[in-house]
């Protein structure tokens, strides 16, 4: 006579259900990249220092925890969220720390006065900050509703470096606010809020820019009355350019605009007339602008010695294009390069200072991991339900695209050099604050979807 096996005298074991793989699977990869981080900033501190230092270990382990917080919010909050996105955020933004704290040390920089102990607590903020918005957007349509105040935020973002008293001019650039003395810069936060803008007005005006117009060469060519938005867009941008000599800015947020507006309307012409607006605004800003004109002179004849000799000349790229060179494929290794004696190399360089000491491979490895973070936010878009879903989740995926192409194309002389920073990578808290929240958002998106997608199967 047989005896029932316990497991059937139970009935049979329940599997995880679908939250739970995604957190389970989230957790995993999240324990990786934190480990991949630990093992990264121990190999510096060997190499530079010849033993662990435990202050620095201690402080980045703290600011882990705060991830995995995160991830524990989401289980509770948002357990059908995307589970790659919070992974790849982290590792990007560890592997940051650990540069920056290279480039410290190299530097003999201690405490507060210390880039990386900085980064670390602007990176615990962001996490705050973004598991609040987590907490807040319960219903991602609300902030539809809020499509013209979205859009009010972003002007007076945009604005308040102009304001006497508490806008400052850092490298050429009025880009900054100074309050109760922390530097921040708000036109990080508009470009979500110009984002949402985008969004919720292309959706009200769908109709009218994609199905009205006149045929001219087999082209769909817009009415004038709808030349307005990107017309607006365009002198917003130009503004940027001019007022605050943000070149990059400027490109960031017209880009923005015009792939929303292709994926509205699915208009090739729109594309076109913005691009051709944005090249002729730019042609006319280097003949015009004295700045604008030495962005594009230092690009083109870089290698000119009276240009590499000049202060605020070439001197910067072409350190940047050394480093990347002394750095070759496999890299001097963490630790061991000289990313130092390049201008900014913990901000606007990052990637060169990376690019050294992981080289051609490990640079490789970071732009895959940029590339995974916009896909996902991709597929977000993709699979939403709606139409303002579907163009925010697109918005903000491009964000972190764009921004990555234009930095990373200057700093390899692909495109003109700008003061824009590397998403999660570079020294620079507003950046940080601002990028976080745009996970915190993709997530509140994805959760939507995938909860929606289940209810429409089942």
């Amino acid at each position: 006579m047989t005896t029932m096996s316990p497991v059937r005298k139970m009935g049979r074991l329940k599997r995880p259900s679908g939250q739970h793989v995604l957190r389970n699977r989230e957790l995993g990869l999240l324990l990786f990249a934190l480990t991949i981080t630990l093992a990264a900033l121990a190999i510096v501190q060997f190499a530079v220092l010849g033993q662990l230092e435990p202050g620095m270990l201690t402080l980045v382990m703290g600011v882990m925890s705060l991830i995995v917080v995160f991830h524990v919010v989401l289980r509770f909050t948002a357990p059908q969220a995307d589970a790659i996105m919070v992974p790849v955020a982290a590792l990007l933004n560890g592997l940051g720390i650990v540069e920056i704290y290279r480039i410290d040390l190299a530097n003999k920089v201690e405490g507060w006065d210390a880039l990386s102990v900085k980064q670390c607590a602007w990176t615990a903020l962001a996490l705050v900050v973004s598991t609040v918005a987590i907490l807040l957007v319960r219903q991602h349509r609300v902030l539809q509703r809020y499509t013209y105040t979205s859009g009010l935020v972003a002007v007076v973002l945009l604005l308040l470096p102009m304001l006497p008293g508490i806008g400052i001019e850092v490298n050429g650039a009025r880009v900054w606010i100074q309050i109760a003395g922390l530097t921040f810069q708000p036109g990080e936060v508009a470009k979500i809020a110009l984002a949402i803008f985008f969004a919720g007005y292309l959706v009200q005006h769908r109709e009218s820019l994609s199905m009205v117009g006149r045929q001219v060469f087999g082209m769909r060519l817009p009415r004038g009355r709808d030349l307005g938005p990107i017309v607006a867009v365009w002198v917003l941008s130009m503004s940027v350019i001019v007022f605050q000599r943000d070149l990059g800015t400027g490109l960031l947020y017209f880009g923005l605009f015009l792939v929303m507006l292709y994926a509205a309307t699915g208009r090739a012409s729109w594309v076109g007339l913005g691009v051709g607006l944005f090249v002729a605004g730019a042609v006319a800003a280097n003949f015009v602008l004295g700045y604008v004109n030495d962005r594009f002179a230092n690009w083109y004849d870089a290698f000119n010695e009276d240009r590499y000799n000049e202060i605020g000349g070439s001197y910067q790229l072409v350190q940047g294009l050394f480093g990347l060179a002394h750095g070759g494929v496999i890299g001097t290794g963490l630790g061991q390069g000289l990313p130092y004696i390049t201008p900014v190399s913990q901000s606007d360089y990052i990637v060169a200072s990376l690019g050294e000491e992981l080289g051609l491979a490990g640079l490789f490895a970071i732009l895959c991991l940029y590339m995974i973070l916009t896909t996902r936010g991709l597929r977000i878009g993709y699979i939403a339900s709606d139409e303002f879903s579907k163009l925010l989740a697109t918005g903000l995926a491009f964000v972190i695209a764009l921004q990555c192409f234009i930095v990373i194309g200057g700093v390899t002389r692909v495109i003109p050099l700008t003061g824009l920073t590397t998403p999660f990578l570079a020294a620079g808290g507003s950046s940080l604050v601002a990028n976080w929240i745009i996970i915190a958002l993709l997530l509140r998106l994805s959760d939507a979807a995938r909860s929606r997608t289940r209810l429409v199967v089942a």
